[in-house]
């Protein structure tokens, strides 16, 4: 009995990883339905762009975040899971200055996390089977941009405009997240 039960397990387990790995298109359907209503909940956020004109900086946008046309599907998972986290990360510093919603932010959150959580399980499998040609210059380029725009909010003190730079910053983050999100095929 106990060795029965064990097996189905097994090959539940085993059935259940394959799935995954095979689930591409849903995954793929469902990020591009979050990153959809990520980009809106940020553009309901309100922001003064014309008045924040000298806070404008260049934070360097990795190269890799350019030309997402070099991308394998592992690699354009590894990319993404990163970059969500790193805008997780963000959001959850100190916005009471801009005068954005507490629920808007919560929302946002809300999905970033659901995204997160959808690509988690792949990303452990693909970083266990090593099968990723990313390598980790661009986790390191990724991670250095992100850190550069913390230090930006910090040296500025969280200011509304401060925050208005890192808006524009996301909103162009969550346009090349949904161009990696083609790479999510079967």
């Amino acid at each position: 009995m106990t060795y029965r039960c064990l097996l189905q397990m097994v090959l539940l387990l085993c059935l259940s990883t394959t799935a995954l790995c095979r689930s591409y298109s849903l995954l793929r359907f469902q990020q591009e339905r979050s990153l959809e209503v990520c980009q809106n909940l940020l553009w309901q956020l309100p922001s003064t762009p014309q008045h924040c004109l000298e806070f404008r900086m260049d934070f360097q946008m990795p190269e890799e975040m350019k030309q997402a046309q070099q991308f394998r599907k592992e690699d354009a998972i590894l990319v993404m899971y990163e970059m969500l986290q790193q805008i997780f990360n963000i959001l959850t510093r100190d916005f009471s200055s801009t005068g954005w919603s507490d629920a808007i932010i919560e929302h946002l959150l809300e999905e970033l996390y659901g995204q997160m959580n959808r690509l988690e399980p792949i990303q452990k499998e693909i970083m266990q089977k090593q099968t990723s040609t990313m390598g980790d210059t661009t986790d390191l380029h990724l991670r250095k941009y992100y850190f550069n725009l913390g230090q930006y909010l910090k040296s500025k003190e969280h200011n509304r405009c401060a925050w208005t730079v890192v808006q524009v910053q996301l909103l162009r983050n969550f346009s090349f997240l949904k161009s990696l999100t083609g790479y999510l095929r079967d």
